[in-house]
């Protein structure tokens, strides 16, 4: 297990190779003579420094080990996407001031949005996808076909674009502080080597 970064960290740790299997064993499901050494306690470290991880992730409150899971496990459920959905959406009403029943109802498929939009930003730890919907016209026609929520083209910059962006900073914040711990155990990690 290769620690780069508290996202890897967290996709990483629940991996557990088999002591003396490869990356060819597992693709091919046969073990591939090789003529480098054979099985090592590479599998015995990466089950310690997983521990370490997987223990810092279980004790995170239950919104931020969803939201986590949802954006780094190496197999989400969509139990955990649908709390990190409402982590945000909960998170972004909160900062704004007053909503109607309609556009809230509207909003909280937004929110959505919004979410698999910041995962697919980060998918691989490493931040470097753009976003796929930046544009307004982009994410209201993407809104339209996945979900059947038509967002007016009108007012855009007043009525919704202000309410993505409180979804981007909770996405932003959630995300922090679900990674905070991880980052401490992988700092003291290395501090100890």
């Amino acid at each position: 297990m290769k620690i780069n970064s508290a996202r890897q960290a967290w996709h990483d740790c629940n991996y557990n190779p088999a002591p003396g299997q490869t990356s060819d064993a597992a693709v091919l499901g046969v073990v591939v003579q090789k003529t480098e050494r054979g099985p090592t306690a590479d599998h015995a470290v990466h089950g310690a420094l997983a521990g370490q991880i997987q223990s810092a992730i279980a004790r995170l409150h239950s919104q931020l080990r969803a939201f986590g899971n949802a954006m780094y496990a190496a197999e989400p459920t969509d139990d955990d996407r649908e709390t990190a959905e409402d982590a945000v959406f909960s998170l972004a009403c909160s900062r704004v001031e007053r909503m109607t029943a309609s556009k809230r109802e509207r909003a909280e498929y937004v929110a959505k949005g919004v979410f698999r939009r910041y995962r697919y930003m980060h998918q691989g730890g490493q931040s470097s996808n753009p976003d796929p919907l930046a544009k307004p016209e982009a994410f209201r026609s993407w809104m339209d076909s996945e979900y059947g929520i038509k967002l007016s083209s009108v007012a855009w910059g007043r009525d919704w674009e202000p309410f993505v962006q409180f979804c981007f900073d909770a996405c932003y914040d959630i995300d922090a502080k679900a990674l905070s711990p991880i980052g401490g155990v992988i700092y003291k990690m290395k501090e100890a080597a």
